[in-house]
């Protein structure tokens, strides 16, 4: 199976735009991961495209951050609300509901604001400022990622059809943090408890997929960067077909 040039992985820019939702339902997926199904007037026209893209999550840090938001544009300072990147999970815009799974592991703005959330609180949001589209153009798939990467998982496998294949290595804290995954392609999802197992080791040992295979991993920065050159140096992954992205880092004051 050859790659053209009208199915190559491509990158599409959206307008950017804020959004203020609401609050429409709060869902426990598992003891460590929420959902907040967000909706409102302002959703319409959202655009997602990209199962990994990101969208900027805006909160209130100090008075002053409050009062840009309040604004609804930039002081004259340039100064700007807290931000932090979420992959939407699920976008419906006939229904008006769009939804954000949350990683409570009790650090930073974005955690603690989605443990208390309730009903009808407001979360202002923008984005997404573009998406990178990966056509279904590969035989086969391996997706690595912890937690946070779950979302954008998720949405890869729903969109597969039936004749691929995918492997799924994701890191959790413990097996209540296992999650049903639906597609129709056929996938062999490998649970990695972060305190019982060595991730790279889980990898190293891994028989990949047949055929042309596209790998994306996302993890802390540095375990991203160490299970890109394995892939790289002792599964003979070629690297124009991996993406890795560091979807946060191991410091008390950034939030995953």
């Amino acid at each position: 199976m050859s790659v053209s040039e009208n199915t190559a992985i491509h990158r599409v820019n959206h307008e950017i735009k804020r959004r203020c939702l609401n609050v429409l339902r709060v869902t426990e997926l598992t003891p460590r991961m929420r959902r907040i199904t967000l909706g409102g007037p302002e959703l319409q026209g959202f655009t997602s495209i990209g199962s990994d893209d990101h969208i900027k999550l805006l909160f209130a840090c100090t008075p002053q951050e409050q009062a840009v938001l309040d604004s609804n544009e930039l002081s004259q300072d340039g100064m700007r609300p807290t931000m932090r990147e979420y992959t939407p999970r699920r976008i419906d815009l006939a229904a008006g509901e769009l939804d954000i799974d949350f990683v409570l592991h009790g650090d930073g703005p974005a955690s603690t604001w989605a443990a208390q959330a309730e009903v009808g609180q407001i979360l202002n949001i923008a984005g997404p400022r573009s998406s990178m589209v990966v056509p279904d153009i590969f035989d086969s798939y391996l997706l690595i990622g912890d937690e946070t990467a779950i979302p954008a998982i998720a949405r890869r496998l729903e969109e597969l059809p039936a004749t691929r294949k995918v492997l799924a290595v994701i890191e959790i804290e413990d097996a209540h943090e296992q999650q049903a995954l639906a597609s129709q392609a056929q996938v062999e999802v490998i649970w990695v408890q972060r305190h019982q197992q060595d991730l790279l080791q889980v990898v190293n040992d891994l028989t990949l997929p047949e055929g042309q295979l596209y790998a994306w991993v996302a993890l802390e920065k540095a375990l991203t960067r160490s299970t890109k050159r394995l892939l790289i140096e002792q599964k003979g992954v070629k690297e124009e077909r991996i993406k890795a992205a560091a979807y946060w880092r191991l410091d008390p004051n950034d939030d995953a």
